[in-house]
């Protein structure tokens, strides 16, 4: 074997283990897919056991049921679980105790739209994030 089919061997190789490890989740990690684009997203496990995740999973279980193949889909915009993402990155707590509906209800009553059934939560860091948004 030539040397230099050897090395285009291994460069190859290595081209294709690091494109598995970009896809491939680290430990306490988790892919979820978000939006009707199936948008990928790696999140840490820990989200897992927040209000705001528990109720997206369970509009996940009543939108789609239980699945077997493929990944995590949850029932969410881009846009919104970009802002949910950054919300959670300032402020873990606050954040994670709201239930999806109160969140996006948030989003939209700062952007001037219309929203009820929101139970009221007064946080200022939360309040100034969305702001900022």
């Amino acid at each position: 074997m030539k040397s230099g089919n050897k090395i285009s061997q291994i460069v190859r190789l290595k081209q294709v283990v690091q494109r598995w490890r970009r896809r491939t989740p680290s430990a306490g990690s988790l892919a979820v897919y978000v939006g009707a684009e199936r948008h990928r997203f790696v999140i840490p496990t820990r989200f897992l056991k927040l209000h705001v995740f528990v109720s997206l999973l369970n509009k996940a279980e009543e939108e789609f049921g239980f699945q077997t193949t493929g990944g995590l889909v949850l029932p969410c915009d881009v846009v919104t679980f970009n802002k949910l993402l950054k919300g959670l990155d300032r402020d873990e707590r606050g954040v994670g105790d709201l239930d999806i509906d109160c969140f996006t209800a948030k989003c939209s009553e700062l952007v001037g739209e219309f929203s009820s059934s929101c139970k009221v939560f007064e946080s200022h860091s939360f309040t100034l994030l969305l702001q900022k948004s």
